[in-house]
């Protein structure tokens, strides 16, 4: 692996950790606010967050090394991404409210199986073994989240595989324009377009409150600033020169992070709901991490070697 992938790998590494951790602030931010207002808000955070950040890294670049932006596309781009992230963002809100965590966990990881189908149909070619990844991680994700012992799909899960689907549109998209324009600056336009498109469904059907928004502050701050800021900005700029399916592949162990930092989160108190791992689940942990090991591997360059010695 070159040191290209290897830093966007690590990345996406760091994205699957900061969402992996942001389960517990994104679920206590739904009992305050509606999903319209948690979004809206999250959005606004994450995107007036970037501004001293470009700020601060076009002043630092010296002037040989800046990259004239293409406007028309970064525009276009922050649009596009706003647009599937919003939605992908307010299907997952609603589904998981109608359906088991469980559930919803390993149905939302369906996105990792949607993006190498999805992007069949723009050409996008995957390496058999990054299939067998792909598979492997399904099978660690059911291991991981189901644990009701049945399988049956309601309203809430139909809800939540819209959001996994919508959630494979994003990375795709990402992936077209990552290459072409300055991923911090379409991390910013995104959440500005999630929050306008957000904030204006929070206004006709929730009309949110001052009261509710304090009740929520922390987990929409964490959530703002964190989950959404750091997070999806480390996303677009971690998919550079990697292959979207192997992108997806990384931030889904976001899950299993999750399932790991609450088991932590109860055992030194800050949870007082027992979140320990059963046997079953530590195996699913174990399988998506050795699927996600195993997709890094150059076997290209291996077998190239062995055939010439």
């Amino acid at each position: 692996m070159n040191l290209v992938k290897l830093r966007s790998s690590l990345l996406l590494l760091l994205t699957a950790i900061v969402w992996g951790m942001g389960f517990v602030s994104q679920s206590a931010g739904s009992d305050s606010v509606g999903a319209f207002t948690f979004t809206s808000a999250r959005s606004i955070l994450a995107c007036v967050a970037l501004i001293p950040v470009i700020a601060i890294i076009r002043a630092r670049t010296p002037a040989e090394k800046k990259k004239p932006i293409d406007k028309k596309i970064t525009i276009k781009a922050g649009i596009c991404c706003g647009l599937a992230l919003t939605a992908a963002n307010l299907f997952q809100q609603f589904g998981v409210s109608m359906t088991t965590v469980g559930k919803s966990g390993f149905i939302t990881a369906l996105y990792i199986i949607f993006t190498p189908i999805l992007g069949i149909f723009i050409k996008k070619k995957c390496p058999k073994i990054v299939w067998l990844g792909v598979v492997l991680v399904v099978y660690g994700m059911y291991l991981l989240c189901m644990t009701e012992g049945n399988f049956s799909l309601q309203t809430g899960d139909l809800l939540v595989l819209i959001c996994a689907v919508l959630f494979a549109v994003h990375i795709l998209i990402i992936d077209y324009f990552s290459p072409k324009t300055d991923g911090v600056v379409v991390a910013c336009i995104q959440f500005f377009v999630c929050f306008m498109a957000s904030g204006a469904l929070a206004l006709i059907f929730e009309k949110p409150t001052l009261q509710q928004l304090s009740d929520g502050a922390i987990p929409i701050l964490y959530a703002g600033l964190v989950s959404s800021g750091v997070g999806y900005t480390l996303q677009i700029v971690g998919q550079k020169g990697l292959n979207p399916t192997v992108a997806a592949l990384i931030m889904s162990l976001e899950s299993v992070i999750s399932a790991i930092a609450g088991f932590i989160a109860y055992k030194i108190g800050f949870l007082s709901t027992d979140q320990s791992l059963s046997e079953r689940q530590i195996w699913g942990c174990a399988i998506v991490f050795g699927a996600v090991i195993l997709v890094q591997i150059p076997w290209e360059n291996i077998f190239k070697k062995r055939k010439k010695e």
